[in-house]
């Protein structure tokens, strides 16, 4: 019962301090409110980027530059390509509604972070690829060392796949610092521009 009146008691809190916001202060809130509910339903595929330009306009300059840094701080590069296409076009549908807009850095700032995205995606599989055959050719790199119960070591045999998803955990966690490192820069030069 505590946690309900602790629960209760925020409740409360929360509507005193929306009572003392001026008229102004309320406003802000319903659309920020409305643009979180906007753009929940454009990550859930409910809205094009079309719709998203339409709904967008009439939207003051910060909250479309929230948009466009909420849309921005949700781009991953182990995103599906589809995903971080999908957040692309809502970023441009925005650019495309604001007074200032400055659509050539901001897709090129993009297109950036899609190629490396593109190019880790492809040095991944072209190292599973590579390893693959090589396992398969050579059946020593699929022995490890197990521990028995007594206490010895002895070799045991893996199947191609356990061998490959041992031996792949090493390289893609180098392979995602690196190419992790430099996407977080190119979105760090996007932020940069979405002004």
């Amino acid at each position: 019962m505590g946690e309900v009146k602790s629960a209760f008691e925020k409740a409360m809190e929360k509507i005193k301090e929306i009572e003392g916001l001026t008229a102004e202060e309320k406003e802000e809130m319903k659309a920020r409110e409305s643009l979180r509910s906007l753009l929940a339903a454009f990550y859930r595929g409910e809205l094009s980027k079309d719709q998203i330009w339409e709904r967008c306009r009439g939207i003051g300059p910060s909250l479309l530059k929230d948009a466009q840094q909420n849309m921005a701080d949700s781009l991953r590069l182990g995103s599906l390509p589809e995903e971080f296409m999908r957040r692309k076009d809502g970023i441009l549908a925005v650019e495309a509604v604001k007074e200032k807009k400055n659509p050539v850095a901001i897709e090129g700032a993009l297109s950036a972070a899609s190629k490396l995205q593109k190019e880790y995606q492809e040095g991944k599989e072209r190292a599973v690829k590579e390893l693959r055959a090589a396992i398969e050719a050579n059946p020593q790199l699929r022995m490890r060392q197990v521990r028995t119960p007594d206490g010895r070591v002895v070799p045991a045999a893996m199947s191609v796949e356990e061998a490959i998803h041992e031996r792949m955990a090493e390289f893609l966690a180098e392979h995602e610092k690196r190419y992790d490192m430099t996407f977080n820069q190119a979105i760090a030069r996007l932020k940069k521009e979405l002004k």
